[in-house]
């Protein structure tokens, strides 16, 4: 009896993070992979996401730190009332450049399907696109996700802006209305006001970013768009939007009307399954939840897995990627050997100013878990070097139990998005916050506040009389 033949080891299908930590990965490994994208290499993040959004944010920030250089009131003032050129075209050849002279050569050995149509499943180990049927050992459904559009009357005929269509803009908008009160939204919020646009939030919370950090960080967050002239509507919902001379007016739930000259939605990311043919794959999905997926990423199909935003799981490029790696490895492993993509810390970063930053869970969900901990916090004003830099602004906090396990981490301020991978490692292996406190730490660098939590936490412990007592006895028994 002969043996299946297959046309590849490893079809991948999308080529964003998760496609491409897969695909680079196989074919470093010796494996023939192909790799199908209906659009560009990068997917979302690296061609409308992550990378020309932070892009976006520099040029942001040194427009609003040239409005607040000392001395030059004037000429700051005039540079507030210009109409200034939008830097979509420079983002866009930075983007241009990241794709085609650094990405692509990392793809060399792959067979790339780029920009033939949409891969659509034809059995259980068998794709099409266009009219091209593939098959493979393993296939790995990295197809991600795409703005979320919600059903308001009107919003469609105004033309909103989402993260795929801003970056065409000829011109800052005069004014800007921003729905949603998460990641993506509070970043373009900054963005664009600081670019010179009149910006304002509509979200449904009481707060921004209710769902993944928490009060305390929220408040720094908040303050400081409102200090840079965002307006935050909280508790807020939009019923239609009308055009009237040449501008969009929201109708509120309160009753008021909000002109402005662009909507900008912001409000999640929604599934693209439907057409792919995944019930002739056996595979289980909901528009809801994504692909259904056991703990080593594979779907109802053992030879399909799903990585990355497809599942659901945690919407992050780098856990995306990183997922990636953790399916493939897994298509290699026997059963006893294959790992948990869910036993991994997932640290993240809001990349306004101040910078938002997390990893583990968040105290609510340790409130509602019964676990027991207790908060360490350090703040930047506290620390010369923050003081020094002109950053004060901001703290980091600890979940721990009194010996030292740490639950979660969440840092505000400048370079948190450097700092919390050092937590990160501390969560995910285990690392009590003693071995912090003996890990010697660069200063005067942002990352020494790391250092100074694990010393908090131990001049804590010094506050119980009976540790007080016990430290006093041992010092003077060796010291006599």
């Amino acid at each position: 009896m002969s043996k299946k033949t297959f046309d590849y080891d490893i079809i991948t299908i999308g080529m964003g993070p998760a496609g491409m930590a897969v695909s680079a990965m196989g074919a470093a490994m010796g494996l023939k992979v192909c790799g199908i994208e209906k659009h560009k290499i990068g997917g979302e993040c690296m061609n409308v996401g992550c990378i020309p959004s932070k892009s976006l944010l520099q040029f942001a920030k040194r427009r609003h730190s040239a409005l607040h250089i000392e001395g030059l009131e004037q000429a700051a003032r005039d540079l507030q009332k210009r109409r200034i050129a939008p830097p979509f075209g420079k983002v866009r050849e930075y983007v241009d450049f990241i794709g085609e002279k650094k990405t692509l050569g990392m793809f060399e050995k792959v067979e790339l399907v780029v920009g033939q149509g949409a891969a659509e499943f034809t059995g259980p180990r068998s794709v099409k696109v266009g009219e091209r049927e593939i098959t493979a050992r393993k296939i790995f459904l990295c197809a991600g996700t795409k703005p979320m559009m919600p059903p308001i009357e009107g919003l469609l005929e105004a033309e909103p802006l989402t993260n795929e269509t801003m970056f065409n803009l000829k011109e800052i908008p005069q004014s800007l209305v921003v729905l949603g009160g998460g990641a993506i939204a509070v970043e373009m919020a900054q963005a664009f006001s600081r670019l010179g646009a009149k910006v304002t939030m509509v979200f449904r919370g009481e707060r921004l970013m209710r769902r993944v950090i928490g009060e305390d960080a929220t408040k720094v967050l908040e303050e400081n768009l409102e200090k840079e002239g965002v307006t935050l509507l909280r508790e807020t919902k939009v019923k239609r939007v009308r055009e009237e001379k040449n501008q969009s007016v929201l109708e509120l739930d309160n009753g008021e009307n909000l002109p402005t000259e662009q909507i900008l939605v912001a409000l999640g990311r929604t599934f693209v399954l439907d057409n792919m043919g995944l019930d002739r794959a056996g595979v289980e999905w909901s528009p809801h939840s994504g692909v259904v997926v056991d703990k080593s990423l594979r779907t109802a199909n053992k030879n399909i897995f799903a990585v990355g935003d497809v599942n659901g799981f945690a919407q992050f490029s780098h856990a995306a990627m990183h997922q990636g790696m953790i399916a493939l490895m897994n298509a290699m492993m026997p059963p006893f050997c294959k790992m948990n993509y869910r036993k991994f810390a997932i640290p993240w970063t809001v990349f306004t100013e101040p910078q938002v930053s997390h990893v583990g869970p968040w105290e609510k969900e340790l409130e509602e878990r019964g676990v027991k901990y207790e908060k360490i916090t350090v703040r930047y004003g506290d620390y010369g070097a923050a003081i020094a830099e002109e950053v004060p602004e901001g703290f980091a906090t600890v979940y721990t139990t009194p010996t030292g396990k740490v639950h979660a981490v969440t840092i505000v301020g400048e370079g948190s998005g450097n700092m919390i991978n050092e937590w990160a490692l501390v969560v995910q292996k285990k690392i009590r916050l003693s071995s912090v406190l003996f890990l010697q730490h660069s200063f005067p660098t942002m990352g020494f506040l790391s250092k100074r939590l694990a010393e908090t936490w131990m001049m804590k412990r010094m506050e119980n009389a009976r540790l007080r007592k016990i430290a006093t006895s041992v010092f003077r028994l060796f010291n006599r």
